[in-house]
């Protein structure tokens, strides 16, 4: 019986200590100190929440929603473009193909954030991305009023309507509409309305920039501080390697909305990523990046982030063709279908990425947050306390292409503690989970002067669960 738990543990052993003898060198310490007793408040690790590109009127993740409850996103933001068909003719609604869609955010316990993107042919009956008006407003108020109570009347109030997406620069973000500053706003007031006058609990905002830094945000805002219309949140995306130009777009945004003191919009960085057409070629890169990213959002004080997206999808050119110039529907076939992906969390063929894993990594940061000090701009992490668990949750990365040896001190422990410790592996040959998310044996640990030592290669992370013992 005492040789079993040394060769349960025998392959990922040997695993461990091959992977730690390739590894190169390490030439710089990293000491860290967490405080188990020093709390922060609730940690909302659920805030960091998910979207799906807009790309069919299929639930595209439909049996991999188990995987996605998982996570345990607050949110998850749904396109609604033109391909839902919503209004077949004048005064005729067809929601059945979008309550699919619906119905399955809402069945992982996330709230909809719904992205109205979509152009009627009986209310533009000519194809152009400047053309932003409806040929009735009076039909267009009508069609968001029936759309909004039709989910309030099946349980789904209170969502969050987003107007328009990335309108700064239209059909290059694969969406038909192309507004100035003048005629969003318009636009804007008049859509909210409807919503809010079919539900009074929605949350209304955009504008979804491409951008952060186009005058549309602005004049939005200009005109909400006015009175003219709600706004309950601002919402903004960017694609880059770099976290700190992403944390840029949070901090200039809540210095833009600071000029505005009737507003207190909530803040949605709702489409974030790397610098997806020319991707770091390390596989170990984009996990890292996400917790990183993830640091700064939190620091940033952003509200909500939704990462685009859970799942690449093929398009058909012919059916976007039907809303969008045929520039613009052969720019989208182009990149969906002919582009490398490193968007989804799930591939084309359905196979888990290691994004997920970060995701899943992160979302295991549950309870309240505990005080964890690093003096390296490139080794961080988060701390939790779980009482419900019973359990001190640590995930720690290396955003840096230079190993670094972790010194992680322990204070104010209650008891003796037992530590189960993994790694995430994005380079490993399988995505079963437990190659990517590779366990070590498990340790004991007392209750005072325990040190923890975590070598982390490039972009390297590691999860520690710290159990407290009966």
């Amino acid at each position: 019986m005492a040789d079993r738990p040394v060769s349960r543990w025998a392959p990922f052993l040997a695993l461990f200590l091959a992977t730690a003898v390739s590894a190169p060198s390490q030439n710089r310490t990293v000491p860290l100190l967490l405080n188990l007793k020093d709390t922060a408040g609730p940690m909302e690790m659920d805030r960091f929440a998910l979207g799906q590109g807009g790309l069919s009127e299929e639930p595209m993740w439909a049996d991999r929603a188990a995987e996605i409850q998982d996570l345990h996103p607050r949110l998850i933001r749904l396109f609604v473009q033109e391909y839902f068909d919503l209004l077949p003719d004048h005064g005729r609604y067809h929601w059945d193909k979008l309550d699919e869609s619906i119905d399955l955010i809402r069945k992982t316990g996330a709230t909809p954030l719904i992205n109205i993107d979509f152009k009627p042919k009986v209310l533009y009956p000519t194809v152009d991305q400047k053309i932003v008006d409806p040929t009735s407003y009076d039909e267009w108020d009508q069609l968001i009023y029936e759309m909004v109570r039709h989910y309030k009347e099946r349980g789904a109030g209170g969502l969050y309507w987003e107007v328009s997406n990335e309108p700064d620069i239209g059909e290059n973000g694969g969406c038909p509409y192309l507004f100035t500053p003048e005629n969003y706003t318009r636009y804007y007031q008049n859509t909210v309305a409807a919503v809010m006058r079919a539900d009074p609990q929605a949350r209304v905002g955009g504008p979804a920039l491409a951008n952060s830094g186009s005058a549309i945000l602005p004049a939005l805002l200009s005109f909400c501080d006015a009175g003219k219309a709600p706004l309950h949140f601002v919402s903004w995306h960017i694609y880059n390697s770099d976290p700190v130009r992403i944390r840029g777009t949070i901090d200039r945004t809540k210095a833009l909305i600071a000029k505005y003191p009737s507003l207190h919009p909530e803040t949605i960085l709702n489409e974030w990523n790397m610098a997806l057409r020319d991707p770091p070629a390390d596989p170990q890169f984009q996990p890292c990046f996400i917790t990183e990213v993830a640091y700064q959002m939190k620091a940033g004080g952003l509200d909500y982030s939704c990462y685009y997206h859970i799942k690449d999808y093929h398009v058909d050119r012919e059916r976007f063709a039907q809303f969008m110039s045929p520039v613009g529907a052969g720019l989208m076939a182009r990149w969906w279908n002919r582009s490398s992906q490193w968007d989804g969390l799930f591939d084309f063929q359905n196979r888990v990425r290691p994004s997920y894993f970060a995701f899943k990594l992160l979302a295991r940061l549950t309870g309240d947050r505990l005080k964890l000090d690093s003096n390296d701009s490139a080794v961080h992490g988060f701390a939790t306390w779980d009482p419900k668990l019973l359990t001190y949750n640590v995930l720690l990365w290396n955003y840096s292409a230079t190993p670094a040896h972790l010194d992680l001190a322990i204070e104010d422990a209650p008891s003796d503690l037992t530590l189960r410790q993994l790694f995430l592996d994005a380079a490993a040959p399988s995505d079963d989970e437990n190659v990517r998310l590779r366990p070590v044996p498990a340790r004991h640990l007392k209750q005072t002067g325990e040190h923890i030592k975590v070598d982390l290669g490039s972009y390297g992370i590691s999860f520690l669960a710290l159990e407290k013992n009966r």
